[in-house]
């Protein structure tokens, strides 16, 4: 196996750390736009070739997949880009796996009912072409989507007999300080990508359907293991809840995060300055994106580890009728403790947890374990062997019954 990884940032960098420590592929060529960052994530082994590549652009993907012989392309950069990457994957020949799928577009007159475009809906379109070519492109393979569908699979296969819900539930109680030590805003994972989810009309499936709400809707407190505790979550648009009915049958999908009131003022605030928009705005004769603007002034989320305390959660509450019968209620999860994953690892507890699916998720397609062509989410595949090796790096996941 030879993998092309696209991006070297936070998420990046932590999969260039976890990966490491495997022997299931033979190189990887860590490839970004800043070529100095990929060459700081290429010093983590000597299997591994630094280089430069222009995510937005599907023809300078294929270049690189061809001068360097991949077999598989790993998509670590922000979903906006994730076409070119996507078809630059295919036109080379090589397989493809992302962590978010397809940008969505919301309903030109009901938004806040009706569906748009929906994430993913781009790759899935052309499913049949990735089909007939005999080409894999497994999208959502993260910690959400990824892991979260892995465990959707799971609960089909041993726990229920007939799914109500299949409700993720994301919490945390991170903590991010500045050198005084004082709570600072600092956004653990991608700015661009968090406001993209947050302020886009989240999506439910129900009774065979999708449907979409108003942003931060529907808000509930659940309690999270491990010393995490209550915490208010409102619904987000995710890609869970596009992937798991797809290869699951459940009566209603969601996905609810858990932001707190601060962050959803923030995000509010945002988007009534406009500054949650992509499109470009000339400010003393340069052209700007807002949202590009706000991400480059809050700290990078791949450098705020070292002043970061607490645990993520990442995880799914699955209700219905159990194998025995009987009416059932189970949270399926998994813990990151940011001060072990900085002591191993050098990297902050959100992007590791996200780094270290499509790593497994790799190596079981390099052993053949995993098998399958066309587009594909995670619920395609058998959950076990996914649980048992996630478990075997050293980062177990729990199951608690409600």
């Amino acid at each position: 196996m030879r993998i092309l990884l696209i991006g070297a940032g936070g998420v990046g960098g932590a999969f260039a750390a976890i990966a490491a420590r495997r022997d299931f592929f033979e190189t990887i060529v860590v490839a970004d736009y800043d070529r100095a960052r990929a060459e700081k994530a290429a010093a983590a082994d000597e299997r591994y070739v630094a280089a430069q590549v222009d995510a937005s652009s599907a023809e300078s993907v294929a270049a690189l997949c061809r001068q360097h012989a991949i077999t598989h392309v790993m998509n670590a950069v922000d979903p906006v880009f994730n076409m070119a990457v996507f078809n630059g994957a295919f036109s080379a020949g090589a397989d493809y796996l992302d962590m978010a799928m397809s940008l969505s577009k919301p309903h030109p007159e009901t938004p806040y009912e009706k569906t748009g475009v929906k994430l993913g809906d781009e790759q899935f379109a052309v499913a049949a072409d990735w089909e007939a070519a005999g080409r894999l492109a497994l999208v959502g393979m993260g910690v959400e989507p990824g892991l979260s569908d892995v465990f959707a699979r799971y609960a089909a296969d041993h726990l229920f007999s007939e799914i109500d819900e299949l409700g993720t539930r994301d919490g945390a109680n991170l903590v991010v300080t500045d050198d005084a030590g004082k709570e600072i805003f600092a956004p653990s994972f991608s700015m661009w990508t968090t406001i993209e989810e947050c302020l886009n009309p989240p999506v439910i499936w129900q009774d065979g359907a999708w449907h979409t709400t108003a942003p931060f809707s529907e808000p509930e407190v659940f309690d999270f293991p491990e010393g995490i505790g209550p915490v208010e979550c409102v619904n987000v648009e995710h890609e869970e809840v596009l992937l798991m009915p797809r290869w699951i049958d459940c009566k209603r999908a969601t996905f609810k995060y858990g932001l707190g009131e601060e962050f959803i003022t923030i995000l509010k605030v945002l988007h009534t300055l406009g500054l949650d928009r992509t499109e470009k705005v000339r400010v003393k004769g340069v052209e700007v994106s807002p949202r590009d603007v706000v991400a480059a002034v809050l700290p990078d989320p791949a450098t705020v580890g070292p002043r970061m305390t607490g645990k993520t959660c990442a995880g799914l509450w699955v209700t219905g009728t159990g194998k025995d019968g009987a009416p059932r209620s189970t949270y399926l999860f998994h813990v990151v403790d940011n001060e072990q994953t900085m002591a191993e690892y050098g990297h902050q507890c959100v992007v590791w947890q996200t780094a270290i699916n499509p790593v497994i998720a790799l190596e079981l397609l390099a052993t053949g374990v995993w098998q399958g062509t066309g587009v594909l989410g995670p619920e395609a595949f058998d959950a076990v062997p996914f649980l048992d090796l996630l478990t075997a790096y050293g980062s177990p996941w729990g199951q608690r019954e409600q």
